[in-house]
């Protein structure tokens, strides 16, 4: 590892003006599950860091707050071991508590932040096809003030989001799901510890009656950044709660995919099983909804 410039403000005010005044060549740090290893690789996909901005002591990035009215907000320091454990998010957002639930080992997840799992844009990141079925947003700040972004509009290719060097993602905030409202995520991954997704789904499903009144399918690491399967969701819109019709919409997703083939899996069979898993996860999340699982 390299020598560089340690800073820890205790504000994010100060964390955003130090990156500013680095020009570029500074990279902040929360967790450190990611930054710290790419940069003991010498595998950052940028310029190796001349200054590391500590997060650590920005008491404004952490926390796990729900409310009814204004639904459930997450500061990108927050832990994926605060997350899945947090009791709204278990109850109100199952999906994201089970992506969160399986970002590494339990040492991993008590350091591991979802800001950083965010910010690193890996295609496989575990806790943002969840984030793209509840509707969540970025909360960005930066010199110019805060600004707030979809997160379906954050990613814009393996490892690059929509941040300016001189900004920061200080939280997420994601809506009160509808009653109704069933979700699930799954990933498959050789191992069940300690891995990366081959393929990861989310899925999330509003049913009126046993119409499916809202549908949310997004994907992970079968395509450059984690997606919205836009025409799978399209198939369900509407539709009867039926096995049919989520055999349908995962054939849907399985051509909104775009995987390549790697060392770890070819594409065929990453479309494979997207197709399979797709189709247990819509009526995991309809037996949710109707409070049957």
């Amino acid at each position: 590892m390299r020598t560089f410039e340690y800073k820890a403000p205790e504000t994010i005010d100060e964390a955003v003006s130090l990156l500013k005044e680095a020009g570029g060549s500074a990279r902040p740090l929360a967790g450190g599950t990611d930054l710290v290893v790419q940069m003991k690789e010498r595998a950052t996909r940028f310029p190796y860091p001349a200054t590391i901005v500590s997060l650590d002591r920005v008491s404004e990035l952490r926390g796990v707050d729900f409310s009814e009215t204004d639904g459930l907000r997450i500061g990108a320091g927050a832990t994926m071991t605060d997350v899945a454990t947090h009791p709204a998010v278990r109850e109100r957002y199952a999906a994201l508590a089970e992506g969160a639930g399986v970002v590494g080992s339990l040492q991993t997840m008590n350091m591991a932040t979802i800001g950083g799992n965010v910010c690193n844009a890996a295609p496989s990141a575990d806790t943002v096809p969840p984030l793209l079925v509840y509707d969540a947003k970025a909360v960005i700040v930066g010199p110019n003030g805060r600004r707030t972004l979809p997160i379906a509009e954050f990613f814009r290719g393996p490892g690059e989001t929509a941040l300016e060097s001189d900004e920061l993602l200080a939280e997420l905030r994601l809506p009160v799901p509808a009653t109704g409202t069933g979700a699930a995520y799954q990933r498959n991954t050789p191992r069940k510890q300690m891995d990366i997704a081959v393929v990861g789904v989310a899925v999330a499903l509003t049913l009126s009656g046993d119409a499916i009144e809202h549908a949310r399918v997004a994907l992970g690491a079968v395509a450059p950044t984690p997606l919205r399967a836009m025409s799978a969701e399209a198939a369900l819109q509407g539709q009867p709660a039926s096995e049919e019709t989520f055999a349908k919409a995962a054939e849907a997703a399985a051509q909104d995919s775009t995987p390549i083939t790697d060392i770890r899996a070819s594409a065929d069979y990453r479309r494979h099983l997207v197709k399979v898993m797709t189709a247990r996860l819509l009526a995991e999340a309809a037996n949710r909804a109707k409070g049957t699982a």
